[in-house]
């Protein structure tokens, strides 16, 4: 089920999520990520699985109080799991991309 849903979002990616994945594909960044991969029970937006860190690009129901309270959980678990997660928001992605990918950029080189 899970990777028939990740297809699903793999085809319906949101304006942000193609805009940074323009900017991260084919090892554009010197890693490879995978998007809309499935680590455990969780879909990462995007995932290096190599270096061990996943990106989110979260919309404004993120916002929201359960939401949050969900995505901290999530986080825990693929911490548990050996991940880094970093989390961006579709504003930050489409009208900062620079600080998007120095931040992304500033992981690798710590």
């Amino acid at each position: 089920m899970l990777k028939a849903y990740a297809r699903e979002n793999r085809k319906n990616a949101t304006l942000a999520e193609n805009y940074l994945w323009e900017h991260l594909r084919n090892g554009a960044m010197g890693v490879d990520f995978l998007r809309q991969h499935i680590i455990g029970d969780y879909i990462a937006d995007f995932a290096s699985r190599h270096d061990g860190l996943v990106i989110e690009v979260d919309g404004g129901y993120h916002a929201e109080r359960q939401q949050k309270e969900d995505d901290e959980a999530r986080e825990r678990d693929l911490e548990q799991m050996g991940f880094h997660v970093m989390r961006f928001t579709n504003e930050e992605v489409l009208f900062n991309i620079d600080y998007v990918l120095q931040q992304i950029d500033n992981y690798f080189n710590e």
